[in-house]
């Protein structure tokens, strides 16, 4: 029998831990509201989807938002100025760069341009070695809402053998990262996988966890893993049915229910993991630039 990892319910149950720990150190204790910055460029609709449900997080916990919504036009200068205004606004506790960004602007410069303490997101080099060194920093809000995830569900890391299916700098590489660590939330066997990889299905069938961020609906089937796999499904897929789109994960959900032990749905799995994450973040950095003042 397959377990459904509901994120959707274990996000609720953090919300409330995190309402309590706000009211207990925060507003008892008369301290500054956190706040968080999001710079968002066009009108993408899945990155305006993933903005709003950011801001209505902010709101529902009572901590600031600020949105700063530019033209998909905009140069990259005009995008660094922006960013430095965000590093210099001493109310704005943390930020992030809502992903994709336009092909004329180069990631690296953008991402290099975020003040390492207020990079919640935790892809500045500064923050993602640490994350490798095993270092207390920023941990990019998808990979530790996986590992929260499997935690509070008690299912063993140590010890198993987990193939990441997917290299991306947002899920695949620091997921792969954290599995791998030194930690009682690691010392799991890694291998990473890839486009590239020959013969996939030879890993995948022996692993005893499989997280997979490759943007293909339906790609890992129950014939690619082996009874009782663990299934973390980090994909988000618009596929039409019918006259509506509807959304898909990258696992074929109904070949994998039934032989998979734990899995994630696709909605309702990692994406509200992810969302809550971000607020934990916002709350370490609201508390490190407290602390500077």
């Amino acid at each position: 029998m397959t377990q459904l990892l509901n994120g959707n319910r274990l996000a609720i149950e953090i919300r409330k831990e995190i309402s309590k720990e706000i009211d207990k150190n925060i507003r008892n204790k008369k301290k500054r509201i956190p706040h968080l910055g999001i710079i968002l460029l066009g009108n993408n609709s899945s990155s305006l989807i993933y903005v709003n449900s950011k801001i209505k997080e902010c709101k529902n916990l009572g901590i600031q938002s600020t949105l700063v919504h530019l033209t998909v036009e905009i140069s990259e200068l005009e995008l660094l100025k922006e960013i430095q205004k965000m590093n210099e606004n001493s109310l704005i506790d943390g930020f992030i760069i809502q992903l994709p960004i336009p092909k004329h602007i180069n990631t690296d410069n953008i991402i290099l341009a975020i003040n390492p303490k207020k990079d919640v997101d935790g892809f500045h080099p500064e923050n993602f070695g640490k994350m490798a060194l095993n270092m207390n920093t920023f941990l990019p809000a998808t990979a530790l809402g996986i590992l929260v995830l499997l935690e509070r569900y008690k299912i063993k890391i140590s010890g198993k053998n987990t193939v990441v299916i997917g290299r991306s700098r947002i899920v695949g590489r620091p997921i792969s990262i954290l599995m791998s660590r030194k930690n009682y939330l690691g010392n799991s066997t890694v291998t990473l996988t890839h486009s590239y990889t020959k013969n996939i299905e030879n890993y995948t069938k022996n692993a005893d966890i499989i997280i997979i961020s490759v943007g293909i609906p339906g790609y890992l089937t129950g014939k690619m893993i082996k009874k009782g796999a663990i299934i973390i499904d980090v994909g988000i897929n618009k596929v039409k049915n019918k006259k509506k789109f509807i959304l898909k994960g990258d696992v074929d959900f109904n070949s994998v229910y039934g032989k998979a032990s734990y899995l994630t749905p696709v909605p309702g799995g990692v994406g509200p993991m992810t969302r809550i994450m971000l607020i934990k973040n916002i709350l370490i950095a609201a508390a490190l630039n407290n602390k500077k003042k």
